[in-house]
Order: C-alpha cells, then sequence, then structure tokens
C-alpha cells in the first residue's frame, strides 16, 4: 500500500480543522482488533509522538524566523537549527531527525513501519531523559498489519497541533488528549473516577482545596487528571503561583495508565513524580507528609491487599469486603500537621453499615479530621449510579493563625449538593458553572480564606448548615448531609419526629372521621 492508495481511502475524513473527529476516527480503526485497554494506549502513544514532532517543527520555524530577522543567511541557520539546546530550553523536546514526523509518514508503504516507529521512539526517549519510559514501544508487534498501522500514520497526518488561530502545540494536544480520554473512559465504562475524573468533580475538588504551593498527593491517580487541574490551578494564580514551590506526586497500579499519566502531565508542562504500583499494598511515598491530598478512588473496591498489622490502620482495621475506609486512612496517614483532603467517595461511606466502618467514622469524627461533607448529584460518574459524596479532611481546624481563618475546631459543615447539576448527555450530568461557584463559595466562606472576599457563612434551609460534633454524636457519627440540613432554622431532630407523628396521627384521625361520615351516608340509603 502506497501513500496516494492510503489518502484515497481516507479521502472522507475532515481535515485538520477538526482534530478530535480525525483522531477517533483513527481508533474507530483498531476497535475489534486490540481490547481497549491497548488501542487506548497505542493511540494516543502515536498522538504525542506527533505532537512532539509538530511541537519540535513549531520551535524550528520560529527560531528559523527570528535567526532570519537577525541577518543570518541559510548556511548559518541551519547550523543553529540543529542545535539541540535551542528546543529544549524553550519548552519542545528534542526529536532526531528519525523521529520526526515526515520521516516517520514516509515510511506508510514499508512493511517494516512498526519496527521504524518503535525505534523513533526509543531515539526521542533516549534524547529526552525526562520522558524515558514514558511512551509504549508496541507497534512492532507482529499482531498489529502493518497495512493497518501505515493507515494511522497517513490519518495522524492529517491531525496538525501547531495550533490553529495561533494556539501554541501544547495548548492544542492538550485539549485533544482531554478530550480523549474523556471518550476513552466513556468506551471503557470505568467506575468511579479512578482513570479519568469527570471535569466538573476534579475543578470542585480543587477549587475547594485551593492548592496554590506546597506537596500534592494523588494515591490512585489514574491518568493524573486532579495532579494536571491542580499544577493549573497553581499556575494560574494571580500572584507569584510557585513561592513556596509546588511537588506532584501520584501513584497508579496499572502500567498502561501509569504511561498515560505520564504523557498527560508531560505534555501540559507539569512536573511531577509519578510511581507505580498498588498504594495499599505497595506505598511508594512512606514518608511524605502532603499538603494536599486528592483523591477518586474506586469506589466500594471489594478486592484490595489487606494486612491487618499495616500502621495505617490507626482508626481501625478496614473490612475486606469493601475499601472505603482503608482509602480514607491512607490518606489522612499521608497528611501534613496542617495537611487538607478532598476524597469522593460511594454512599457507603457516610451512613451505618457493618460495625468495623461504623467504629471508624466516629474515631474520624471525634478526632476532628472531618471539616465538610458535600452530597454529590447522581450520575456524575459514568457506570455506576450509586450515591457519591465528596469528603473534605483537614488536620488543623483552627485559624491557622496568620492565616486568620475561622476557628472550626469542633464542627463540620454540610453541603447538599444533590439536586445540582445538568444533563450533560445520555445518562451524564456536570456541575454547572454556577454549582460550582455555590458550593466552593460556601465552604470559603465557612472556613474564612481569603478567596472568600469577605463574605460571612450563613445556614440556608434545605442546602447547607454548619454542625457541632455533638449534633453528629446524637445521629450515630452518620455523615449524610440531609441528616442535618433538613433541621435548618426550624428544630431538632427529635422535635421534628415529634411533629410529624402528630401530624400523622392527626391524619389518621381525620381518616377514621371520614371513614364512619361515609358509613353513615351508606346506612341512610339502604334505610
Amino acid at each position: 500500500m502506497n501513500r496516494a492508495d492510503v489518502r484515497t481511502e481516507l479521502s472522507g475524513v475532515p481535515g485538520s480543522g477538526e482534530i478530535q473527529h480525525v483522531l477517533w476516527t483513527a481508533a474507530d480503526k483498531l476497535r475489534g482488533s486490540m481490547d481497549i485497554a491497548r488501542y487506548k494506549e497505542f493511540l494516543l502513544g502515536l498522538v504525542f509522538l506527533k505532537y512532539l514532532s509538530d511541537a519540535f517543527d513549531e520551535r524550528r520555524a520560529k527560531l528559523d524566523e527570528e535567526l532570519a530577522e537577525e541577518g543570518m543567511n541559510a548556511a548559518q541557520r541551519a547550523v543553529f537549527l540543529e542545535d539541540k539546546d535551542e528546543y529544549i530550553g524553550y519548552g519542545a523536546c528534542w526529536v532526531p531527525e528519525s523521529a520526526r514526523w515526515n520521516a516517520i509518514a514516509a515510511r506508510t508503504g514499508s512493511e517494516d513501519i512498526g519496527r521504524y516507529l518503535d525505534d523513533a521512539i526509543d531515539a526521542v526517549m533516549r534524547e529526552n531523559p525526562p520522558l524515558a519510559g514514558v511512551l509504549p514501544k508496541i507497534y512492532g508487534q507482529e499482531d498489529i498489519g502493518w497495512r493497518r498501522l501505515a493507515e494511522l500514520v497517513a490519518l495522524m497526518d492529517d491531525a496538525r497541533f501547531t495550533g490553529p488561530g495561533g494556539r501554541p502545540a501544547r495548548d492544542v494536544l492538550s485539549a485533544v488528549y482531554a478530550d480523549f480520554l474523556d471518550r476513552f473512559s466513556r468506551a471503557e465504562g470505568k467506575r468511579g473516577g479512578d482513570f479519568h475524573p469527570p471535569g466538573s468533580v476534579a475543578r470542585l475538588l480543587v477549587e475547594m482545596l485551593e492548592p496554590y504551593a506546597g506537596r500534592i498527593y494523588d494515591p490512585v491517580c489514574g491518568t493524573a487528571g486532579l495532579l494536571v487541574r491542580a499544577g493549573n490551578f497553581a499556575a494560574g494564580r494571580e500572584t507569584t503561583a510557585h513561592t513556596y514551590g509546588l511537588a506532584l506526586h501520584g501513584q497508579e497500579r496499572d502500567e498502561r495508565t501509569w504511561r498515560l499519566a505520564r504523557m498527560n502531565l508531560a505534555l501540559h508542562g507539569v512536573e511531577g513524580d509519578l510511581a507505580w504500583g498498588d498504594s495499599l499494598g505497595e506505598d511508594r511515598y512512606p514518608g511524605l507528609e502532603a499538603d494536599f491530598v486528592l483523591s477518586i478512588p474506586p469506589f466500594n473496591l471489594k478486592e484490595w491487599p489487606r494486612n491487618p498489622e499495616d500502621p495505617r490502620w490507626r482508626f481501625g482495621v478496614p473490612p475486606q469486603a469493601n475499601a472505603n475506609f482503608a482509602w480514607l486512612q491512607h490518606i489522612i496517614a499521608k497528611l501534613g500537621d496542617k495537611g487538607t483532603a478532598g476524597v469522593v467517595l460511594a454512599g457507603a461511606s457516610v451512613t451505618r453499615g457493618r460495625g468495623r466502618e461504623d467504629e471508624i467514622r466516629r474515631a474520624l469524627v471525634e478526632e476532628d479530621l472531618v471539616a465538610c461533607m458535600v452530597a454529590l448529584p447522581p450520575l456524575l460518574f459514568r457506570g455506576t449510579g450509586v450515591p457519591v459524596y465528596l469528603w473534605l479532611l483537614d488536620k488543623d481546624k483552627s485559624s491557622r493563625g496568620t492565616k486568620n481563618l475561622e476557628d472550626r475546631r469542633g464542627r463540620i459543615l454540610f453541603i447538599d449538593a444533590g439536586a445540582m447539576g445538568e444533563t450533560a448527555g445520555r445518562g451524564e450530568r456536570i456541575l454547572s458553572d454556577g454549582d460550582l461557584a455555590k458550593i466552593v463559595g460556601t465552604y470559603r466562606a465557612w472556613r474564612g480564606t481569603a478567596s472568600a472576599g469577605g463574605k460571612r457563612y450563613k445556614n440556608v434551609a434545605g442546602f447547607c448548615f454548619s454542625a457541632d460534633v455533638a449534633d453528629v454524636r446524637r445521629e450515630g457519627h452518620v455523615l449524610s448531609p440531609n441528616r442535618y440540613i433538613a433541621e435548618v432554622g426550624v428544630e431538632s431532630a427529635a422535635e421534628r419526629i415529634g411533629r410529624l407523628t402528630k401530624e400523622l396521627d392527626g391524619l389518621f384521625g381525620l381518616a377514621d372521621d371520614l371513614t364512619e361520615a361515609v358509613r353513615a351516608q351508606l346506612r341512610r340509603v339502604d334505610g
């Protein structure tokens, strides 16, 4: 098959202005020939290689223009155009000549294109140490037909990452990559956010914690979506983003997903240390004291490496049948003295369950580690309809001295956002900008952060309530927000039950009266 043949076959494919469409068409060509986890890595690795080449070409064109403006002739410019430092120092990777896309595209008529791609990937990783082990070398495997691979390479040639409208290549690919991770998450039917978090949920976690600087950790980072969001949040701060430094750490148990996570960090220009392994069974950051933990662990995980002697189980040994409280205790063990964490878990974590889980939840409340509980809307996570809750943990709920926060020791904020969200597609919901502003603004006002803009917190009937730990104790340490919010400004739970009982008794009495009246009328008719 030569290049012209490939072009003819793909003549109906949209051009460079519709990158997502072009690349998803490429994904369609792989379906059925390999499992989705493999073709996800296969395609995104190829996309990333194409991006590296386009970003290199982008820098090369700009450099050539700068050198021409300085009066250099073509021969002089040619020397500088092959100077590795002129690329590495300007946000681009050095791409050896054999790995540049034009050289790869020229091999579409050759049966050895798979081996050539693997060699090109080897060369790129060798010349750019931060990319070592990131790109998959899987293209020369025998079960991948060279003709199909040639089609993909030709199709990828239609995707230009050099930025329509003057956008840099990195910005274009960042959007494309995020879109692809989202699509793959939907296609795989991943439960929870352990592969790639829904965008609005990731934004909620980051904006509530405000991780401007410090050590940030995600023990089940998936494709590093939360870490990328945190890194971009810090970089977008109006004042100096890295006054105290920003260090990102994550761990992912699936090797393929771990590589995708490293690609995700690299293309967003976010530096981070990602480890490969199961956090519950093989903690790769034993001495870490994080300032922030952001995480969406697998919901109600039943199979996990449980060691009853593990020192992380400070508040009780979690049951084998559900890892929710294993994740919570692992995260608490990773927090520094003033650390905060945002963790999304299934509803089983907040209500009465097995005795051991109740004991752990009671201990977390009595240790004053729970700062805020948010009931989230249904269907935010694909593949699961279980209720989900955001746990916000805080190791220091005091005013923190010069930070002048509200002293919230002995109190927990409950927010019911269950009715929020808007339809985003078939069976899916997202939190709107207005929803996010209301939830985040309420928490910031309650905590008294500078970002609250002086707004004072107040309880809102049906939405939020600041409860005393004593209130939670009376409710058996259940952390479901609707248990507390329903009584805002009206009555206690006992008073409400008493009132409803009286109302029900009255209705029963009225029913008896109506029944007797009907019977009396029937007797008159019979008489």
